[in-house]
Formats: C-alpha cells, sequence, structure tokens
C-alpha cells in the first residue's frame, strides 16, 4: 500500500481541480488545479537533476506559491524535504548542509520553478511506505548542536488526520496563513488541514497586521503564535465586528499569557483555542473545539496520543507516544536512545502536570527553551559565541518576559565592553531572533554549591527589563 503523503494530500487537490487553493496578498488566486500542475512541473525538473528516493533536500526560501509547491514536490519524488529559518547565516548554514548532506539545496523556489515552467507535469508519485523519512526538522539541543528530526509520512498524516477530527476542519473554511513554512507550525499544522480538506488559504508571505486585519473578513480560521494575538490587539481597528464572522482562532509554539487570553476575549467574544507541540510530534494535546478552553493550560492529548508524567505527582517530565512521534534524529543513534524510555515514550524534555479531567498544564522546560516570537531559541549556542568576544568573560543566556515577543533574549555576562557593537557583532553571525535584545555586565555570575549558572535567579532579577 502506498502511504506517500503527497498521495493522500494529491486525491483531495484533483477532487476539484478548479477550486480555489491560495489566495495572495495582492488578491490574485491559484487553483488546486493550478497547484498541482506546478508540484508536477518541479517534481520533474527535481527527477531529472537525479534527486533519488532518500535524498534530502535543504530549502531556504522566501514564502511564496512555489515555495509551497517545492515542498509538495519533495514529497512527491520519496526525497527528504529540509525546511530552513531563512534569517540563518551562511555560517549557520553551513552546519545544516554539511550534516544533512542534501543532493540539492534550494535558495530560490520561483527561479527553480521558472526552470521547470515548460517541463511536462510528472504523473506519479513515488510510492512509500508510513515508516518512510519524508521531512527533517532540526531543533537545537542545549550542548548547541541542531538535531534533524525525523518525520515519517505516517507521523505527517496520522497527525494532520487527528486535527482535523479534532478541530472540526472542512472544506468550507478558509485559512488565514500568515506563519512562515520553515517551522512545523506554518508547514505541516496549518497547511495539512486546508490541503487535506480542499480549503482555501489566504497566503500571506509574513505577519503584517495591516494586511491581516484587511484580509480578515475573507478567513474562517486563523492558526498564529501568541505575539500574533498581542499585536493585533495593539491595533484600534481590531474589534468584535472584525473578528465576528471567524469560526477558529488557534495559538501555539509558544505558551499563551492569560491576559491575552482574556483581553482577547473582552475585546472580541473569541476564546483562543490553545495547543501544545514540538517539532518531533507536532501537535501533542489541545483544547477542546467544543468545550471549556481553559486559560494556561494546554488541552488534551490528541485522539491516539499517549501522554504520561514522569518523576512526580505534582509536575514531572512529559513523555509520549503515538502515532505522530518522529523516527528519531538524523544520525544520530546515542541522542535518539537516550531520549526515548526503554517501553517506547519519547520524553519531551517540557515539565508538567495532568489535572483531574486530564487537561495537560505545562509548568517549565527542562532545557531552559527560550520561545521567542514563536521561534526556539536555545541559549548554549549563543553562550557559545557570545565567549568568544572581545570584552566578554563568560556569560548566560536566558529569556524574560517581553510584552510583543513573549519571551526576549538578553545575556549577562561577566568583563566589560561596548554593548551596542558586542550586539552588533552577534547580529553578523546569528539569525536575528537569537541574538541578543540586552548584554548585561555584572562582577560575577550567580553560582550554586556545585558551581552551576543559577539562570532562575537571573530570570527573577531581569524579570521586569522590558515591562
Amino acid at each position: 500500500m502506498d502511504s506517500n503523503f503527497y498521495s493522500l494530500i494529491e486525491s483531495r487537490m484533483l477532487s476539484d481541480r478548479t477550486a480555489t487553493c491560495l489566495i495572495l496578498r495582492d488578491g490574485a488566486e491559484l487553483s488546486y488545479g493550478g497547484l498541482a500542475a506546478l508540484v508536477g512541473r518541479i517534481a520533474r525538473l527535481l527527477v531529472d537533476r537525479g534527486i533519488a528516493p532518500g535524498d534530502r533536500m535543504v530549502v531556504q526560501t522566501e514564502k511564496t506559491p512555489e515555495a509551497l509547491a517545492l515542498y509538495l514536490a519533495t514529497l512527491k519524488i520519496g526525497a527528504i524535504y529540509a525546511p530552513l529559518n531563512s534569517a540563518y547565516t551562511e555560517a549557520e548554514m553551513a552546519y545544516f548542509i554539511g550534516d544533512a548532506e542534501p543532493a540539492l539545496v534550494v535558495r530560490d523556489a520561483v527561479a527553480l520553478a521558472g526552470e521547470a515552467a515548460a517541463l511536462e507535469p510528472l504523473d506519479r508519485s513515488e510510492p512509500r511506505s508510513a515508516d518512510d523519512v519524508a521531512a527533517l526538522i532540526y531543533t537545537s539541543g542545549t550542548t548547541g548542536r541542531s538535531k534533524g528530526a525525523m518525520l515519517t509520512h505516517g507521523n505527517l498524516a496520522a497527525n494532520a488526520q487527528a486535527l482535523i477530527e479534532a478541530w472540526g476542519y472542512g472544506g468550507g473554511d478558509v485559512l488565514l496563513h500568515a506563519l512562515p513554512i520553515f517551522h512545523v507550525h506554518g508547514l505541516f499544522i496549518a497547511l495539512h488541514c486546508a490541503l487535506l480538506t480542499g480549503g482555501a488559504l489566504i497566503w500571506l508571505p509574513k505577519f503584517d497586521e495591516k494586511d491581516v486585519l484587511r484580509m480578515l473578513p475573507r478567513a474562517t480560521v486563523m492558526m498564529g503564535v501568541p505575539t500574533f494575538y498581542t499585536r493585533l490587539l495593539a491595533q484600534p481597528g481590531f474589534e468584535r465586528a472584525a473578528a465576528a464572522h471567524m469560526r477558529l482562532f488557534v495559538s501555539g509554539s509558544a505558551p499563551l499569557l492569560e491576559s491575552t487570553f482574556a483581553e482577547f476575549e473582552a475585546r472580541t467574544g473569541q476564546r483562543i483555542l490553545e495547543r501544545y507541540g514540538m517539532s518531533e510530534a507536532i501537535v501533542i494535546t489541545t483544547n477542546p473545539l467544543v468545550g471549556d478552553r481553559v486559560p494556561g493550560s494546554v488541552g488534551f492529548p490528541l485522539p491516539g496520543v499517549g501522554l504520561r508524567i514522569a518523576g512526580g505527582e505534582d509536575a514531572g517530565g512529559i513523555e509520549i507516544c503515538g502515532p505522530s512521534v518522529f523516527s528519531g534524529y538524523w544520525r544520530m543513534p546515542e541522542k535518539t536512545a537516550e531520549e526515548f524510555t526503554a517501553d517506547g515514550w519519547f520524553r519531551t524534555g517540557d515539565v508538567g502536570r495532568a489535572d483531574a479531567d486530564g487537561r495537560v498544564w505545562i509548568s517549565g522546560r527542562a532545557k531552559d527553551l527560550i520561545i521567542s516570537g514563536g521561534y526556539n531559541v536555545y541559549p548554549k549556542e549563543i553562550e557559545l559565541l557570545l565567549d568568544t568576544l572581545e570584552g566578554i568573560g563568560e556569560s548566560a543566556v536566558v529569556g524574560v518576559p517581553h510584552p510583543d515577543f513573549g519571551e526576549a533574549v538578553i545575556a549577562v555576562a561577566t568583563g566589560k565592553g561596548d554593548e551596542a557593537a558586542l550586539i552588533a557583532e552577534a547580529r553578523a553571525r546569528l539569525a536575528g531572533f537569537k541574538t541578543p535584545k540586552r548584554i548585561l555586565f555584572v562582577e560575577e555570575l550567580p553560582r550554586n554549591a556545585m558551581g552551576k549558572v543559577q539562570k532562575n535567579l537571573l530570570r527573577d532579577r531581569y524579570a521586569g527589563l522590558f515591562a
């Protein structure tokens, strides 16, 4: 049986070739038939270039219809799609390219599609099993070395179908899509719900408050990170009437502040549906479509997802199993074995609890992960760089509350230097979302009896920095 995830998407895409798939920022539209043809031509080009099943495709490109078609074409031919943040520097890209050893690196999907414009579309999709890897999603670790999470065709299908059921997603829905597509939120969670039901997507290149407010009347569903919602609430024109036609607002990728939840409901009458996920398992839990969406809780495990709390009655490590849990880390068998329990459950690295009703509450992150504007930032990578800069003795990077980004990256360091110059130097070597917004100098870093820096004290000390 062919379990190529694109075959499943294509069966829905071609059920009505004339139906609108993408609505672009300028109002132009692309039909499902038009997208299928574009996918076929790009797939033909890739095969002609010798891309074979199992080959990796590293993609760092702007969000365009051609970029979407490239993703689907990669699935179609059985290759492995490895999307990377468009903000990554050349130094950062060198690591990913060296690790993935791709058959092709694509930096401009529009140009690639132009090369394929005169080709005959490839009809046949490469048969794949549910266990074949479809995507390689890089997620960093506290060691600073990024890990490639291998997600299979079966993982993608299982999670998408569970979300469609949980969120009541249908062909009449129109999704406002302002998320990036180098991240599982925009590439998998939002995209797959629409494509598998034949719904339309309002395809915005990025989140811009004015564009979102202008296009919102055409939408029924919006998926975003908490920053999207705080920025909408800052717009005077975002009132109850602006959201009256909307069926569902979903938030993920970072914790949604209870104050944002409450203000959004007061302004619009809509209760944001918060969910919890990660690169290694896509969506794990969700608040209910029908029933109480409790602020602060990430809801219940999706159907088919097992979730348990290890190491404590009140709170402990969150462990999961199920058909959407990834197959392991690319070329890291030891790390894969370390992150799975003897009975096959994945240790998420998050700490939380489940209440008597089964609702899940996330209480912290075991590995000091910072989530800024919906993007994961791992302190160790930044500390390793900062500690090489002239004027810095030793640094400790933490996240502190920020009204727009949820958390802001700051560095506390020993030594003495020009803060602005050091930030500029770091920015030249790091993606913007990783670059510290402040570098604060101290005589010494707080340490415990074992000599470990007490980052909790730093977070507390600078919690009001951006208040």
